[in-house]
């Protein structure tokens, strides 16, 4: 048996395998040791706890969904951007069935919070991308927000309406392109 695990990054990767695999419950110090031919204290070398673990492996998931486009302007037009991210949303739950709502739902135990702190940022980040990309696209009319209807509040109602998609599985993107056509343009 190997005893030094090269990278982190090895370890993240068993740890997505284990959860396209075998589920999310799967992931645990031992099961991950196993899947990398390393020792348990191995991977005590990387994560201190099982909690750490799982945290960075939610971290590793959610970068590998969201990872960014290879075509930049997916950040210039609101609807590209929607669109790429209901794509994103369906790759997730295809290649890790389940992992949204089991993850969601799992991560609200205290034992658990980092986990719950990773995926609320990686949230942030798609929230804070949709708005950017709001306030870039030239199709928006110039009045289309105004000091209470700001492209930050539009921005949450339709990050709002994904994040129900993603939890309903529900990964067409036409009803919210709908609302943005029939709002902005």
């Amino acid at each position: 048996m190997n005893t030094v695990v090269t990278s982190k990054e090895e370890i993240l990767k068993a740890s997505r395998e284990l959860i396209q695999q075998k589920g999310w419950s799967a992931v645990n110090i031992r099961s991950v040791a196993a899947a990398c031919g390393v020792s348990v204290g191995s991977i005590y070398n990387y994560y201190d706890s099982k909690a750490a673990l799982i945290g960075a492996t939610v971290e590793s998931v959610w970068c590998e969904i969201f990872h960014r486009p290879e075509d930049e302007d997916v950040f210039q037009d609101t609807q590209a951007y929607i669109t790429w991210l209901y794509g994103r949303m369906e790759y997730g739950c295809q290649q890790y069935p389940g992992f949204f709502t089991l993850h969601s739902l799992g991560f609200m135990g205290e034992d658990k919070s980092d986990g719950k702190r990773r995926m609320q940022q990686t949230w942030q980040h798609i929230l804070e991308g949709l708005c950017s990309v709001l306030k870039r696209d030239a199709k928006v009319r110039p009045d289309a927000f105004t000091e209470p209807f700001t492209a930050e509040k539009f921005a949450d109602v339709l990050f709002s309406l994904m994040l129900s998609a993603l939890m309903r599985q529900d990964y067409d993107p036409t009803a919210v392109l709908e609302i943005v056509r029939r709002t902005l343009y």
